[in-house]
């Protein structure tokens, strides 16, 4: 049996991993719209780009609520991984970072998935639907550049990371698990004042991509 206070310890771990991932994120994409010439897909990654920063401020509230901070060194590392990989979109050509991106958001589904399951097993019911809500932007993303790397010739050859459920699924496949025993028996106000990951297969990659 999971407990209130495991549950809430490993959202703290996660959301600390999905704020240092997210300004990852949104340096690579802002030299990744930067590289590419058609003026659609430049306004498209640059939107993306915006999503990952305002999931960022998002993902920053929620952990000062829970009394935690980001990790120093992860940041430093995130900051470093995300420039390098921006800057690499000018050399790479187009598929290259399509592609990573696409399997990248594949992973930030699952991730903002799995906070949700967190949150609410520890009686952080108010960050539920921030977290879905994210997962639902992250899935618009890897929808985007999947649909992107099918339209190239090499592209359709390729082997594809795992395709998501339908989007439609994040809140339907939530809201049909039951609570876990330790949610259930959360105290209403201990479940205001507070401010699972599906499977660690998606948690130990994200790490690596900011390592």
């Amino acid at each position: 049996m999971v407990s209130g206070n495991d549950s809430r310890e490993k959202l703290i771990a996660l959301l600390q991993l999905a704020y240092s991932g997210e300004l990852a994120a949104a340096h690579a994409y802002r030299g990744h719209w930067h590289s590419v010439r058609q003026t659609d897909e430049r306004e498209s990654i640059r939107k993306i780009e915006d999503d990952e920063w305002r999931h960022r401020k998002l993902v920053g509230e929620m952990l000062a609520g829970l009394g935690a901070g980001p990790s120093g060194r992860r940041e430093i590392r995130a900051a470093i991984v995300g420039r390098t990989l921006g800057l690499l979109c000018h050399v790479t050509g187009w598929l290259a970072p399509m592609y990573g991106a696409g399997k990248l958001e594949s992973r930030n589904v699952k991730e903002y998935e799995t906070a949700a399951r967190y949150a609410r097993d520890c009686g952080c019911v108010d960050l539920i639907g921030c977290l879905l809500e994210m997962a639902e932007v992250e899935w618009d993303h890897e929808f985007y550049f999947r649909s992107r790397v099918k339209e190239h010739a090499l592209g359709r050859r390729l082997p594809l990371w795992p395709q998501p459920p339908p989007k439609d699924a994040i809140r339907l496949t939530f809201a049909a698990e039951p609570a876990t025993p330790s949610a259930q028996k959360q105290p209403p106000k201990e479940a205001r004042s507070a401010q699972s990951r599906r499977d660690e297969m998606f948690i130990a990659p994200r790490e690596q991509d900011i390592s």
